[in-house]
């Protein structure tokens, strides 16, 4: 939802107007409006300011609105299921309870952890200090990629982009340790100043291990000498978000031929992938990493490797480790005041190994079959919007509609959790040990994920767990993916007018149907495959529309020299602006043979929608946070992502009654409109 001015006299008229029963439907949250803004002038700060004036960031959080609580609210209901799960010590070993019980005892055990220090990684570190040759270092890289540290690059299997229906591997850049590339080569003084932190971080940590301070200070200054090397070589985050840029077929013997260094044969045999067809994303990347193998002593990369260990075990490891680890990531780049509590951590952590084990007890207790049904009736509701849409644009011809049709046709929803639920009983957790038990949960998803490869794709696979906030698009599958743990106010719930669940998760339904058709998901066919399916004049118009939103947001400004990035951002903006375009259009729908819904605490049906979906993007972000969003985040900061669509929308200003004038209503010629 975005900004609105209207008339002076509409706060007096929010106040005094008459509300509907008590026992009728809820409708958007009154506390949180701040009704000295105009909705036509502000419409952020009037749908939500309120809320945010009366609820700062907590100390250990760095964005802060109803959502976020929201999901604060899931970990909190997840902390209650695993300390009973924990309390339990006669369960079946490898049962569900047990794993995640014993799992998030483990990490608990602070004192345990405290006390041993760096003890956890010692063995690792010893044999890293045991590589003599090249060949060592790969033996190494092997050893790490087993257990999901993705250095210096990463492979897991997914989907092919030319042939959906199989999955094989691809090759992605990794191994940096700041944020993206950008960071590295960037002369700014906010870039500059990060890699000055990132050193002194990287030498912290090493220190920590027993290193003296003048061999920490080398081993940092080695780390960024290396991780300069490989940044170089990478594409930035706009490149990154072309999926042409990044498919580059590859067969297995010409893997070896880009890459003679490394030995491919040796690495396939260790993951059992068979030696077929991969997907190398970035060649130039992969090039650097073999000049690195030939040119870099193994003392480097001892040094690199050992950073890396280091970097990915520090939150387990004991105290200093993780206070630094804070400081450095959550403090420095995000700007939190305090850590997370011991025991949030570990849920996250818990969730992040064994999120499914975890999921179903979470779904059975809080997620009812009705609220499935009402999720399936919108999306239902928001798929005919969709094809509603396209039916009617005037810019687009018929073969062009008719592809697209018959893409939309293909989509598959999937709501609240997977059909089938992972079994993790292969995994050993022992509450003696943290670590170890991290590394097994991660040593079980990549041997998961690598028994795909060379297969048909298992289409009832999700890539979040069922209490994730979150919902995401997949464009090789064409799938659309709402977790159970997004399906609570304010995005969602069973007491409030449809009007407010349209303009809340209808929005968000919405924006995950529009990623098949924004441009990246424009690039994809019916079937998921990477191929055009436009006529050349459709495309031409579809992408001066595109460029208009990408300048629209180029525009907006977080501080004085720091904007949006309009083309990082394109993606997300498109999905926001069609998304609440066709959720109203649903909503509409929906309500058909129904009779509109009644006027609540002086708000029609249609201004419950737009107010609904600027309370659920009202965010309060802190500075760091929002220099780090723009620079490396696809999605706009939540103020922009209330402003910028609305300010587009007819249906918005209509529903508010905003002057043509009006903060609110961009100028006829800057107008933006995709789908």
């Amino acid at each position: 939802m975005r900004l609105s001015g209207i008339l002076s006299s509409f706060a007096v008229v929010v106040l005094l107007s008459s509300s509907v029963s008590a026992q009728g439907p809820k409708g958007v949250e009154l506390a949180d409006i701040d009704t000295s803004v105009a909705p036509c002038t502000d419409f952020f700060e009037y749908a939500n300011g309120a809320w945010r004036k009366a609820n700062p960031i907590p100390p250990s959080m760095v964005r802060w609105s109803r959502r976020w609580a929201a999901g604060e609210l899931s970990k909190d209901r997840l902390h209650e299921i695993l300390e009973q799960a924990a309390a339990k010590r006669d369960l079946p070993a490898g049962s569900p309870e047990r794993l995640i019980g014993d799992f998030y005892a483990a990490g608990m055990d602070e004192a345990r952890i405290n006390a041993l220090g760096a003890e956890p990684i010692r063995p690792w570190m010893a044999d890293i200090d045991k590589m003599k040759s090249p060949a060592d270092v790969q033996a190494m890289i092997r050893r790490f990629h087993d257990v999901g540290i993705g250095v210096p690059f990463t492979l897991f299997g997914t989907s092919d982009n030319h042939e959906p229906n199989n999955v094989i591997a691809h090759i992605f850049a990794a191994g940096l340790g700041l944020p993206d590339r950008d960071y590295y080569v960037k002369p700014e003084a906010r870039f500059a100043e990060a890699r000055e932190k990132y050193l002194a971080h990287v030498a912290t940590l090493f220190g920590l291990t027993g290193v003296n301070a003048a061999d920490a200070k080398t081993a940092a200054e080695t780390v960024m000498r290396f991780e300069t090397a490989l940044a170089t070589h990478s594409l930035d985050n706009v490149a990154l978000r072309d999926p042409k840029a990044t498919d580059h077929k590859t067969s297995f013997a010409d893997l070896r031929k880009m890459t003679p260094a490394f030995d491919w044969a040796a690495y396939f045999s260790a993951a059992n992938i068979g030696r077929a067809d991969v997907n190398v994303a970035e060649p130039a990347f992969l090039a650097e990493v073999n000049r690195q193998l030939e040119k870099t002593p193994v003392a480097e990369w001892k040094t690199y490797l050992k950073w890396h260990l280091l970097r990915v075990a520090a939150d387990a490891l004991s105290e200093p480790f993780q206070r630094a680890d804070f400081e450095f990531n959550q403090k420095y780049l995000g700007g939190a005041k305090e850590m997370k509590p011991r025991w949030k951590r570990s849920v996250e952590m818990t969730d992040n190994m064994l999120g499914e084990a975890l999921g179903k007890i979470y779904t059975d207790k809080y997620f009812p079959p009705a609220a499935k049904a009402r999720m399936q009736e919108m999306v239902k509701n928001l798929l005919w919007a969709m094809g509603d849409d396209i039916q009617s644009i005037d810019w687009m011809g018929p073969e062009t509609k008719k592809r697209a049709m018959e893409k939309l046709s293909t989509f598959n929803p999937k709501i609240g959790y997977p059909d089938t639920w992972k079994d993790y009983s292969s995994i050993k957790i022992d509450r003696a040990s943290y670590w170890n038990n991290i590394v097994g949960g991660a040593r079980f998803a990549v041997a998961d994920n690598r028994s795909e490869i060379g297969k048909p794709v298992d289409r009832g696979r999700w890539g979040m767990t069922p209490p994730t906030s979150n919902a995401y698009y997949n464009p090789s599958l064409n799938e659309i993916v709402f977790p159970a743990g997004i399906l609570q106010a304010p995005a969602f719930s069973m007491e409030t007018t449809d009007a407010v669940n349209y303009g809340a998760i209808g929005v968000v339904i919405g924006h995950e149907i529009s990623h098949g058709f924004d441009d990246q998901g424009a690039q994809y066919d019916a079937q998921g495959r990477l191929k055009n399916w436009w006529t050349d004049e459709d495309l031409k118009r579809f992408q001066e529309r595109t460029a208009c939103v990408a300048a629209q947001f180029e525009g907006y400004f977080i501080e004085p020299g720091i904007h949006h990035n309009g083309k990082l951002v394109l993606g997300e903006s498109i999905g926001d602006l069609a998304g609440a375009k066709i959720a109203f259009l649903a909503y509409q729908h929906s309500r058909e043979g129904k009779g509109p819904e009644p006027t609540i605490d002086g708000f029609t049906p249609e201004q419950q929608f737009f107010i609904a979906w600027g309370q659920f993007r009202g965010d309060a972000i802190r500075p760091e946070t929002q220099r780090l969003m723009v620079q490396s985040d696809p999605h706009p900061t939540g103020k922009y992502r209330v402003i910028g669509p609305l300010s587009n929308m007819p249906e918005f200003w209509k529903a508010f009654g905003c002057p043509d004038t009006a903060a609110m209503v961009r100028e006829k010629e800057k107008r933006c409109s995709v789908w």
